[in-house]
């Protein structure tokens, strides 16, 4: 035992770490729920669930910990953050509604909401126990990679179109001012 591991006390450092990990948590919240800035709201959102990425470590999940840095921290904030440079200034002018297009939006949504209940109702739901036994992250990272790969290649497309969205936006602008 060397001097340095008699001073410091395992359990000592674990409940600093998971003290520094719930405020940043709580912090991040606070942040994303009170400030009047949008972008401060969202990297307030973006330190939250870092922190959560954090809570799942110190829980021995790092599988889902680097899942929520990857897919949420990363993907969900930056697209937030190119939805808030695509949207127009709220003190513009509101455009008028269209009965047609709220009726055909209505609609579809009306028409998806009963697809995907008829699939769910339709579906012999089985416990996870019964289907798999190997939840490790090796097994779970082979699901994702292979049985999966739709979530991880939706993720790309949503990211690919909001990169390209922000680029048209920067170049060309919201106004042309003559």
């Amino acid at each position: 035992m060397t001097p340095v591991q008699g001073l410091i006390r395992p359990d000592l450092v674990a409940k600093i770490g998971f003290g520094l990990v719930a405020a940043a948590t709580f912090g991040g919240a606070i942040i994303a729920v009170f400030f009047r800035n949008i972008i401060h709201n969202v990297l307030g959102l973006a330190l939250a669930l870092f922190g959560v990425a954090g809570i799942f470590f110190y829980l021995g999940s790092p599988f889902l910990a680097f899942m929520e840095l990857l897919i949420y921290v990363g993907a969900i904030t930056i697209t937030i953050t190119f939805a808030i440079m695509l949207s127009k200034p709220i003190g513009g002018p509101l455009p008028e509604r269209s009965f047609k297009k709220t009726l055909g939006a209505g609609s579809v949504c009306v028409l998806i909401f009963g697809l995907l209940s008829y699939i769910v109702m339709g579906t012999k739901w089985t416990p996870a126990a019964m289907r798999s036994s190997d939840w490790s992250v090796k097994a779970i990272g082979q699901m994702l990679l292979t049985k999966y790969d739709l979530v991880f290649e939706l993720i790309s497309l949503v990211l690919l179109v909001s990169i390209l969205g922000a680029i048209v936006t920067a170049r060309y602008g919201r106004g042309r001012v003559e």
